[in-house]
């Protein structure tokens, strides 16, 4: 069997989680590794941009929407990108989508999930308070339906909670090359 690293990299929107990617991406590749990155809801497929279009959209019926293309296009990733020759592997948006489904829902599909998709001892979630995540995405022209003050903070809450089941918790209030040290220490640590 091969030793693939997984790596996960989650958060909050605004969190710099795509950033973060891009940094691990570029750290493996420099050391002439093969690294995949994915990043969800994807737009190179269906499932991801009907997640996004419902993530753009108002109301229950939308939210349930997104929860399950985002969860499908989890799934397609996995299916098509773990087993590849890679050195690294990279998801960006994977099990923390949990916590915006309504409670108890939350965990119960977190736990499922947690148990049925593997798992990394590289789960980073990029923890960014409310008021920096609302600095940062002030200046975006379209809002996703979860990107107001209620909505952060009640999402936050459940996300830490769940992050307490082995997942590194790094502070994403910080400048971008200080949240990358952090990760960084904890890939050479193991």
């Amino acid at each position: 069997m091969r030793n693939l690293r997984f790596i996960v990299i989650d958060g909050l929107d605004a969190s710099g989680k795509d950033t973060q990617a891009r940094i691990v991406q570029e750290r493996y590749q420099r050391r002439g590794e093969r690294v995949i990155v994915r990043s969800h809801p994807a737009e190179d497929n269906w499932l991801g941009r009907m997640a996004k279009a419902a993530l753009l959209g108002r109301g229950k019926i939308n939210h349930l929407k997104a929860s399950i293309f985002y969860a499908l296009d989890v799934l397609r990733s996995l299916g098509k990108y773990y087993n590849r020759k890679c050195d690294t592997l990279i998801m960006v948006r994977y099990l923390m989508g949990t916590a915006y489904l309504p409670s108890p829902l939350d965990r119960l599909a977190y736990r499922f999930f947690r148990t049925l998709l593997p798992s990394s001892k590289f789960m980073f979630f990029l923890d960014v308070t409310p008021e920096e995540c609302l600095r940062r995405i002030g200046g975006r022209e379209i809002r996703e339906a979860f990107e107001n003050y209620e909505a952060i903070v009640r999402v936050r809450k459940k996300a830490l909670a769940l992050a307490s089941d082995g997942w590194h918790v790094i502070n994403a209030d910080l400048p971008v090359e200080k949240v990358a040290a952090a990760i960084e220490k904890i890939l050479d640590s193991r």
